[in-house]
């Protein structure tokens, strides 16, 4: 019940996304249409994600935990077209701000996919850690692309902040490395989940340091690099226990 009525509303959202990306180059009416029943459509399928996630029972706290993640990552998708379709009202084809807006909504159909597959894994439980295995790994390469950006963070952190960020990432490999070899399905969707936050966290901590008014150009430049570098590691850590 709970899969039909999340795979009802995506579709619905995969088209609200396509008159969001037409609506670019429409009048100003036409993309507030799009943007509100976007909105809405989130706003349901949220819901409804909810609903399947506890119908999980709280034995399962771990998938559940996967489950809102995949919702949220639709979701943070969403926010991200929705203003990259404001940045592209009214202008040419050939600006750069298409070339963000088509990459955005890439990125939203690319999470919808995943929400998709995570709802049809949960009801397979041979497949559950796999599966949570397989969206963490493309949530932290999207991750990677945002710190890799030239975007400059809104606020700074010091940079005993960002080594404090790197112990996560010390405690999700270990737990990375055992999950490799019990490969127990809970064991995995835990590390999943864990490795997610440890990631993400490491890569906001660090970006943040590198543009703390007391850094270096060269500084900042090694501290990118090595962030770029530890996340890729972490990655064929990932990858090699997916296919363990």
């Amino acid at each position: 019940c709970y899969r039909e009525n999340i795979l009802k509303t995506a579709k619905a959202l995969v088209e609200d996304t396509k008159l969001l990306v037409s609506g670019a180059a429409s009048s100003q009416d036409k993309l507030a249409q799009a943007a509100q029943s976007s909105a809405n459509t989130i706003t349901q399928l949220a819901e409804v994600v909810k609903l399947g996630a506890a119908s999980l029972g709280s034995d399962d706290p771990e998938t559940q935990v996967v489950l809102i993640n995949a919702i949220k990552d639709v979701a943070k998708a969403l926010s991200d077209l929705i203003g990259a379709t404001k940045g592209a009202a009214s202008k040419p084809a050939d600006d750069p701000s298409m070339y963000q807006l088509k990459g955005a909504a890439k990125v939203m159909v690319t999470n919808v996919t995943s929400l998709l597959k995570t709802v049809k894994a949960v009801e397979d439980e041979a497949t559950r850690g796999t599966r949570a295995l397989e969206a963490t790994i493309e949530y932290i390469k999207q991750e990677l692309t945002v710190f890799q950006s030239s975007e400059v963070p809104e606020k700074t952190s010091s940079p005993e902040e960002s080594i404090r960020m790197t112990k996560g990432i010390t405690m999700a490999t270990a737990k990375a490395v055992a999950a490799g070899n019990s490969c127990r399905q809970e064991d995995v969707i835990a590390t999943a989940n864990l490795s997610r936050k440890a990631v993400a966290d490491m890569l906001t901590a660090c970006k943040q340091a590198s543009h703390h008014p007391d850094v270096s150009e060269e500084v900042r430049e090694r501290a990118l690099r090595f962030g770029t570098e530890c996340t890729l590691g972490y990655l064929e850590l990932l990858e090699h226990v997916l296919l363990v």
